[in-house]
């Protein structure tokens, strides 16, 4: 007797033919039958089947059709969680995988760039993180002569979404504005951080701060779950466990209020104080993991308006009346 090395006996694989798998897509989509229940029919195994479910899309014979939800639907979900977590507004971008992502999310905000009408005499602002990185990385409206400035000081860090400084160029460059840069480290020692405030180019831009009537900023998820942190966070201090997220490396509670910390008052970014008087600040933010740090920033009053994907939307809108509920 022919068999494996354990001694059972070795799957007879069934003859691929057209038929076959048009036959076991039926019986799976059209009749809904588990991969075990067809493999039992036909006298072969669950990953047999599998594959030969594979091999139908491979070849055409299945062909697997996604509708995106229209635009009354989008338009009642951004209304929805928009009065759940009390914005402005919220623009929504249908939901795309990690890889395509930074240019779903660069879509809804060029709409909610758009229509601001920013004027050459007008400054926005850009914070760090990598969902601000991503949407740099694609198509944004043309802001002729708008003025771009950083919220955070510059970081030693590999990862180029906290180079703040190169991600005020990039969008600069994408916008047609003009960049304005921030020389001055995200936590400066007690020595530099008193030149700082004494520095004509730093005063320039708490000045520009000041005056900016938009400002396009990430929301950072909970540290625990990110692959990696701003060098100067202490990873390891007991108040990294309180943090639900941060924005513009303001790190804040469950309730979005800011964390005190040894340092915290060095920090060079824009404090919920400043973002709070600017006009109109969006925060750009997606994914299961983000949803918690949103709703803490939201109620907070970090940002006005929230550019997301629809599959986001619908996990706030759940969280939000589950938090309503309890």
């Amino acid at each position: 007797m022919t068999g494996s090395g354990n001694g059972s006996q070795r799957e007879q694989q069934p003859r691929i033919t057209p038929q076959l798998l048009y036959a076991v897509g039926a019986l799976y989509y059209l009749e809904e039958q588990t991969q075990a229940q067809i493999a039992t029919r036909l006298g072969t195994s669950r990953p047999t089947v599998s594959r030969l479910l594979a091999e139908a899309r491979r070849q055409g014979v299945v062909r697997i059709e996604l509708v995106a939800p229209g635009s009354e639907d989008d338009a009642s979900l951004a209304e929805q969680v928009r009065v759940a977590l009390g914005l402005q507004k919220v623009h929504l971008a249908p939901f795309a995988p990690r890889a395509v992502v930074g240019a779903s999310l660069a879509s809804a905000l060029t709409r909610a760039l758009r229509s601001m009408d920013l004027q050459s005499d007008d400054v926005l602002l850009v914070g760090s993180g990598r969902a601000v990185y991503e949407v740099a990385q694609s198509d944004l409206p043309e802001l002729p002569g708008v003025t771009i400035v950083p919220t955070v000081g510059g970081q030693d860090d590999p990862e180029p979404w906290y180079q703040t400084n190169e991600v005020t160029r990039q969008i600069a460059a994408k916008v047609g504005g003009r960049p304005v840069f921030l020389y001055a480290p995200a936590l400066p020692g007690p020595d530099l951080h008193e030149k700082l405030m004494d520095d004509p180019s730093f005063t320039r831009v708490q000045e520009l701060w000041g005056r900016a009537r938009c400002a396009v900023v990430g929301v950072g998820a909970p540290p625990a779950a990110r692959r990696s942190l701003p060098s100067f966070v202490p990873k390891d201090a007991p108040w990294i466990k309180e943090a639900v997220g941060d924005v513009c490396t303001r790190f804040f509670g469950a309730d979005g209020q800011p964390l005190v910390f040894e340092g915290s008052d060095r920090v060079v970014s824009t404090s919920l104080e400043v973002l709070r008087a600017v006009p109109t600040v969006i925060a750009v933010a997606s994914g299961h993991e983000k949803v918690a740090s949103i709703l803490a920033a939201a109620g907070a009053g970090w940002f006005t308006e929230l550019v997301t994907d629809s599959l986001t939307a619908s996990e706030l809108l759940d969280a939000a009346n589950g938090r309503l509920a309890s």
